[in-house]
């Protein structure tokens, strides 16, 4: 493990910097956003403690 708790992540927005969003979702997957624009987008789309990346359970049975 790397230490690293799966979550998103949002920095320099109230400093004035370039705002950069680090998502990383529970299966591992990797997300960053550089920009408000880009900012705005992943964390309105990210749900966090969800992963988009894996079929729901039902699927998986329907599948098998």
């Amino acid at each position: 493990m790397s230490g690293i708790l799966p979550g998103l992540s949002i920095r320099g927005l109230e400093r004035g910097e370039v705002p950069v969003a680090d998502w990383l979702c529970a299966c591992g997957h990797h997300e960053r956003a550089r920009g408000r624009a880009a900012v705005h987008t992943l964390i309105h789309r990210v749900q966090v403690g969800q992963c988009p990346h894996r079929a729901p359970e039902s699927s998986r049975r329907e599948a098998a």
